[in-house]
């Protein structure tokens, strides 16, 4: 590619990634008791992206955390985050709703 259409393709791609993040709803922490294997974690990210309004899902099975993104102008309650968890064959341990810059 030349040199001459890096730069405003690399600006256009950052714009749309700062767009996206922008716009992103609000973020929930979830601590599941027994998340230990990557076979959990996908039983788990599939009951949360089941569920109306989510965005996506991050899992860090070291902490046993899951991170739930919402939709722009949804929300997650902490009822609904423990059935999905509880469909999944685990126990919702912590329910928090993270601050929008919170990572």
């Amino acid at each position: 590619m030349h040199q001459r259409f890096r730069r405003p393709m690399l600006v256009v791609s950052i714009m749309l990634l700062a767009a996206s993040a922008y716009a992103a709803g609000p973020r929930y922490r979830l601590e599941v008791d027994g998340l230990a294997c990557p076979f959990c974690a996908y039983g788990i990210e599939k009951r949360i992206l089941a569920l109306d309004g989510v965005a996506g899902v991050e899992i860090d099975i070291a902490e046993g955390a899951v991170i739930v993104t919402m939709d722009d102008g949804r929300t997650l309650a902490a009822p609904q985050a423990a059935m999905a968890v509880d469909r999944a064959g685990f126990t919702l341990g912590d329910f928090t709703a993270l601050d929008a810059g919170t990572p």
